[in-house]
């Protein structure tokens, strides 16, 4: 006997299997009155499967999950043989009018869930999504960027060892690098994983800026996720193995200065290579930096002009 597809129901519409639906959540008013609401696409199949969504912009300044997700939806390739796709390109509406990473309260949407429907902006918007988005997901991609000027090498961030179906996920991206990456208060893997759902990471490049590398690899990332749930057809095969690295972290400037980096992103560095130097802007002082630890260089700061405590690379070291 086949088996009976249940209906979608999102944002006041029944949406069936087969069908493929536009729809916008509103979610709040600007203080001129102007309407903003989020773009959702649906697009589902009439053989039963899992429901993958793929989410960028949860930071408005974080463009590469946006082009990413933009790609996908206008070269049509979410158009899924089984189960469904929701697709959502931009989520902070607020942040990528404002290039900005936040909503105007100057609150982390990532961090604000699952929000509240009386409660800041931030809140408003996660819980806003937490209603009428998470209850429909089995799986998810959710894009990230740097911030603050600190480019990232393509990476996939999950908890690793816990979940297997997780772990498969993250294999199946096949990004550079995977890392196992806690979970942090009010962020959306948080919150999704409190209800049994499962979603990782992906972050490539710098904010307000595109990573054409990192992209394509999104691309083809998410084909992989989509073939691997058997929800797509094959997909390309990654150009190399991934390294997967349980320990990374941050390096920070002891000084105040000029920071001039010496690697590249992507680059491994041995213990006690230089990877750069902090010097007093007036050509009195300059200091090495030693790595003191062996690892991948996963992501590099921009900025040329640090304080003391300032993350400068991070440094990730492989299984």
């Amino acid at each position: 006997m086949p088996q009976t597809i249940p209906p979608f129901h999102l944002n006041g519409l029944t949406i069936q299997p087969g069908e493929q639906v536009l729809t916008r959540l509103v979610i709040s008013r600007l203080p001129s009155g102007t309407v903003i609401d989020v773009p959702v696409h649906v697009m589902r199949s009439t053989e039963p499967g899992p429901t993958l969504l793929l989410m960028g912009g949860m930071h408005g300044d974080e463009v590469n999950g946006i082009e990413t997700i933009r790609r996908l939806v206008r070269r049509e390739l979410l158009q899924p043989l089984r189960g469904s796709i929701i697709a959502i390109p931009i989520l902070n509406i607020y942040g990528f009018l404002n290039f900005s990473r936040d909503v105007p309260d100057g609150k982390d949407v990532n961090r604000s869930f699952p929000g509240f429907p009386r409660g800041s902006l931030a809140g408003r918007v996660a819980h806003r999504f937490m209603r009428e988005i998470m209850p429909l997901i089995d799986y998810g991609i959710d894009f990230h960027t740097g911030g603050a000027a600190r480019a990232n090498f393509p990476q996939v961030r999950c908890l690793l060892g816990v979940d297997p179906e997780v772990d498969a996920m993250a294999e199946a991206f096949a990004a550079p690098f995977t890392l196992h990456a806690a979970l942090r208060p009010g962020s959306l893997r948080e919150a999704a994983q409190s209800l049994g759902k499962r979603i990782i990471v992906y972050e490539t490049g710098e904010s307000l800026r595109l990573d054409e590398p990192g992209i394509e690899g999104a691309l083809a990332g998410t084909l992989r996720v989509l073939h691997h749930l058997g929800m797509g057809p094959v997909a390309p095969v990654p150009s190399r193995p991934g390294i997967v690295c349980r320990r990374h972290t941050w390096l920070r400037a002891r000084f105040a200065g000029i920071f001039r980096a010496l690697v590249e992103n992507g680059q491994y560095l041995k213990k006690g290579d230089i990877y750069g130097s902090v010097a007093d802007p007036y050509g009195q002082q300059s200091v090495r930096l030693e790595s003191p630890l062996s690892g991948y260089v996963i992501g590099l700061n921009y900025m040329p002009v640090v304080n003391q405590g300032d993350a400068l690379l991070h440094i990730a070291v492989p299984e």
